[in-house]
């Protein structure tokens, strides 16, 4: 098992933050940990990290147990917290360096660590600039980079993706994927399409304890979709589409797309493509919506599946 946790908690005070957290991670690709906003991920992942203690509960690294010996565990654990932990005035050969160095690699080995983490991460040719001088999605890189120049079992990414721009994105998903062909990547957003786009399992957590823990294609046939959205170049008002059997909200996402909520009915998708052609829309997409992420952990928290 390359991460175990069992029965982690921590509270801070007097209230909880994490409660019973059970994880088991036995191979390489990408899990991804999804919560909303102080569900409770940053928490658990930086415990299993070691960046905090556990008030209760064990995390295994490999089979290493991080309380009792935490120096073998972490030489197995590569990090990349939300805000990268860079010193911008070095450059990245001096800072992929350092880190080599912190993680007491052997000396021998330091630079050609880093020239091979350089050439993974697509950094070679900003060797000697300055941490400070690169882009957002560079700079992510570089923290990927100090990840897993020690070659982690455990690769921990607390949204990795957040704040790119498109073309940021793109890459590093890619590169993401390429890190979990030879590492196992613990990934956490609270962003559901990241998740579903990146991840071969999915660990739901909210208030502080898992609501859902299987396969991606497990959460998606668990989730029904109560939503539609529509994309017309003719759009109806609003008060048209409330009239439509089954529609209990209409949301204009623009001028020409709108997010249709209904009450489940199987046939109101072509209750509303009919209603397109009889009235002069002009439908041009129509597609299920999984819904927003809130209405999932209501519908989840209702009761906890394992």
């Amino acid at each position: 098992m390359i991460l175990q946790t069992e029965n982690l908690s921590h509270r801070y005070s007097s209230n909880w933050a994490i409660r019973d957290i059970n994880i088991g991670i036995a191979e390489h690709g990408i899990v991804g940990l999804l919560g909303s906003n102080g569900a409770g991920k940053s928490t658990t992942m930086n415990i299993i990290c070691g960046t905090l203690n556990a008030t209760e509960g064990n995390v295994y690294i490999n089979g290493i147990n991080k309380r009792k010996d935490p120096e073998a565990a972490k030489r197995q654990i590569g990090f990349l917290p939300q805000h990268p932990p860079l010193y911008t005035d070095l450059t990245i050969d001096e800072y992929l360096t350092y880190t080599a160095e912190l993680r007491l690699m052997d000396k021998r080995t330091v630079k050609s660590a880093v020239e091979e983490v350089k050439e993974k991460c697509g950094l070679a040719h900003f060797s000697s600039r300055l941490i400070k001088n690169l882009s957002g999605g560079y700079r992510q890189r570089v923290g990927i980079a100090q990840a897993i120049i020690h070659k982690p079992k455990l690769v921990v990414m607390d949204e990795p993706t957040n704040g790119l721009d498109p073309n940021q994105l793109i890459e590093m998903r890619k590169l993401i994927r390429e890190i979990a062909q030879e590492h196992t990547v613990l990934l956490s957003s609270h962003i559901l399409s990241e998740i579903n786009l990146l991840c071969r399992d999915i660990i739901m957590i909210e208030t502080g304890r898992i609501v859902f823990s299987d396969s991606m294609d497990a959460f998606n046939n668990y989730t029904q979709a109560r939503s539609i959205i529509l994309k017309l170049d003719n759009p109806p008002s609003q008060q048209e589409l409330q009239q439509i059997k089954g529609v209990t909200g209409v949301e204009f996402l623009n001028a020409n797309q709108v997010r249709i909520l209904f009450d489940g009915d199987q046939e109101m998708n072509d209750r509303l493509v009919n209603a397109s052609v009889q009235h002069g829309w002009k439908l041009r997409e129509i597609g299920y919506d999984k819904g927003l992420l809130d209405d999932i952990f209501k519908q989840l928290s209702s009761q906890t599946i394992h």
